[in-house]
């Protein structure tokens, strides 16, 4: 037995010290050694969240869509989510491997292809809930306005960063060009809340980009005036907002959101000792930072909202000292749209935001949602990884051969 396992594992091998150490040059180890490894923790975390909390709503879930011939089993979503996080999570890390100018050109194409298919999500869409969201594919369904949000941030990115190169390109109209075609494919859905998400990313971007203080204060007047035609003309929002304010039409969700959420106190009822939970009307999705509330109490809530703190913390003090124009926009609004996702959807759940049928990063359930989070977290740790000891080590040579330590 020990020839067959010395065979099998070489000594060389396992006693490598070079192996995912400094000295290894191999894809996997420069990986290892540039990659934010925090910043996975965190995410990993979250993850494993995610998979307790699926396991608590999957019951109530199960229960809601059981009916006539249609009989799930109480853990259905959870072993479902344990599928999909088995696909994305090695998407993630593969988009983390791909170097900076690569990931680039694959967002360009990814952001053109996801704005055709947004295109004919109203003629061909499946309607789920009164929403024309979803684009079939054989024995599945995928939503194109998860999937582009990533690859339009890098897109946009890449657009505002070429005013460095040529002074008078006109990206803020050509930006503000493009995200106006997804706001409107969007509203046609109708998906309020992206359209919110989408709007707010882009006008961070700009501020980062360094666009006038002028301008900005003119975009925000414009998101006013937005929401108020919105108001008026557009049924979804009229609904949502006096359902917000007025407590009329299916505001009775956030209520009780709230009342589940807050039905745990400071420690929660225990893994599965909820009951309120089977009244919300998507348990395992918009609503589980409510279970969560309800079975692991107010204190795992307020953990959850300090870990996405933390990633955004993160990522927006790692930029500090970047000097790429693209990547501090590419990162800075993955990460802002990240976090204002998790922020909305917790805020909705504490009766703070009318509701927008959105999901909690990297805990609710979802196919799409899951897939799409996890590519847009792989730009992100692509666009933050660097050489740790490159710029401080004092012995670094330069490209005319001269180190720099021996000055």
């Amino acid at each position: 037995m020990n020839r067959i396992l010395a065979g099998a594992f070489p000594a060389k091998q396992l006693m490598d010290p070079n192996r995912y150490g400094r000295a290894d040059r191999s894809p996997l180890g420069r990986w290892f050694w540039e990659i934010d490894r925090v910043l996975v923790m965190l995410v990993t975390v979250l993850i494993g969240i995610g998979l307790i909390a699926v396991a608590a709503a999957s019951p109530a879930a199960a229960e809601r869509y059981s009916g006539g011939n249609v009989q799930f089993q109480p853990l259905h979503y959870f072993y479902r989510q344990i599928m999909w996080i088995g696909v994305s999570v090695p998407v993630m890390i593969a988009i983390s491997m791909i170097p900076r100018e690569q990931a680039k050109r694959l967002c360009l194409l990814g952001a053109a292809f996801f704005i055709a298919c947004l295109m004919f999500v109203p003629l061909v869409g499946a309607e789920i809930n009164g929403a024309r969201r979803w684009i079939g594919v054989g024995f599945s369904q995928f939503q194109p306005s998860e999937f582009l949000k990533p690859f339009f941030i890098v897109a946009m990115a890449w657009l505002l960063s070429l005013k460095e190169s040529d002074k008078g390109l006109p990206v803020f109209w050509i930006s503000a060009g493009l995200t106006g075609l997804v706001a409107a494919l969007l509203m046609l859905q109708p998906d309020f809340g992206s359209t919110i998400i989408f709007g707010a990313v882009w006008i961070a971007m700009l501020a980062l980009a360094g666009i006038p203080l002028k301008r900005l204060l003119m975009l925000g007047g414009a998101a006013v005036v937005g929401v108020i035609l919105a108001y008026f003309f557009y049924d979804v929002a009229q609904k949502r907002i006096d359902g917000f304010l007025f407590g009329e039409g299916d505001n009775y969700q956030v209520e009780n959101a709230l009342r589940t959420l807050t039905a745990g106190g400071l420690f929660g009822m225990g893994p599965g000792g909820g009951t309120r939970k089977f009244g919300l009307p998507e348990p395992h999705t918009d609503y589980i930072f409510s279970v969560i509330g309800e079975e692991f109490g107010l204190i795992a809530c307020i953990a959850i909202a300090c870990i996405y703190l933390a990633i955004v913390a993160r990522v927006l003090i790692k930029l500090l000292d970047e000097e790429s124009t693209f990547a501090i926009l590419a990162a800075a609004g993955l990460a802002i749209q990240f976090g204002l996702q998790a922020f909305i959807n917790m805020a909705v759940n504490v009766q703070l935001a009318p509701s927008k049928g959105m999901t909690l990063p990297f805990i609710s359930y979802g196919g799409s949602s899951m897939l799409a989070l996890s590519i847009g977290m792989g730009l992100l740790l692509a666009f933050t990884r660097r050489n740790p000891y490159l710029k401080r080590s004092p012995y670094v040579v330069k490209w005319g051969g001269e180190s720099e330590g021996l000055k």
